[in-house]
């Protein structure tokens, strides 16, 4: 009886969401729950705004979340400008050459990312390098660069040569046949690395304590150190500033593929 009952079960192609669906319930939903009522509740559970109003008057809080947007546009930036011409070279070479390129570009991530910026400050220290901003950026860089790599070299690797072939023949000239096709048809890939790049580097805090001898201060620090101190409210309502901020950088990175796709010469 319970064989074919679990058979049955089986048999509806509906019922396999089941553990999807559960394990979201637990790990997503009652998270993201718990972060919007703390967020909105003060230490006696009422219902308040104190914790958002503690954000805005505290120039610390606020200092440190717009240096922590500003570090993380100039890491996005940093990677974008240095993975497209690779990513680039990388489509247009050889196919087992360049996949076996790709695979050591990834090949670090492999590793924990605790290790691999350990080992960034210990060749800062190798150099003589003195930790600080610097070497935050470099870090930064270094752990994230992949994110932005492999999205922009699968996008352009599946363009279709015909169409840059065509606007050859339409007399484009190599600036051109960048700016007006291959530029336009390889922005989801510039997309989709932007935010995986962005997001996570917005809400890190171990690349900068490592790499600074935490004398630099990111917003995960800050979370990090409110939820450590056991306060939990004002850590959630951080939490939930950062939560949306990285909400809108999925909107804007979610553009409709119909216009990212579009290229031409007109």
């Amino acid at each position: 009886m319970l064989g074919s009952r679990i058979t049955a079960l089986l048999a509806k192609r509906r019922n396999w969401v089941i553990p999807y669906v559960v394990f979201m319930m637990i790990f997503v939903i009652a998270p993201l729950f718990l972060i919007v009522y703390y967020a909105f509740t003060d230490a006696d559970g009422a219902f308040s705004l104190v914790n958002f109003r503690k954000f805005m008057v505290h120039p610390e809080s606020v200092n440190t979340f717009v240096y922590s947007v500003g570090i993380a546009l100039i890491t996005t930036l940093a990677c974008l400008v240095l993975s497209y011409p690779a990513a680039w070279i990388l489509s247009r070479s050889d196919n087992s050459t360049s996949q076996t390129i790709v695979m050591l570009f990834i090949l670090p991530m492999w590793v924990n990312i605790l290790i691999r910026t350990l080992a960034t400050v210990a060749l800062f220290d190798f150099l003589n390098m003195p930790l600080g901003e610097g070497a935050l950026i470099f870090g930064m860089i270094y752990n994230f660069l992949p994110f932005m790599l492999y999205p922009i070299y699968n996008t352009l690797q599946k363009m279709d040569k015909s169409l840059i072939e065509a606007a050859q023949d339409l007399g484009a000239t190599p600036s051109q046949v960048f700016l007006k096709v291959i530029f336009p048809l390889s922005m989801p890939g510039i997309m989709s690395g932007v935010v995986m790049v962005f997001m996570p580097t917005i809400s890190t805090f171990a690349i900068a304590e490592l790499l600074t001898m935490n004398n630099i201060k990111l917003f995960g620090t800050t979370i990090q150190e409110n939820i450590n101190n056991g306060m939990w409210n004002y850590g959630a309502a951080l939490s939930l500033i950062m939560l949306l901020l990285m909400g809108v950088t999925c909107l804007l990175g979610g553009d409709d593929d119909n216009e990212t796709n579009e290229g031409g010469l007109m």
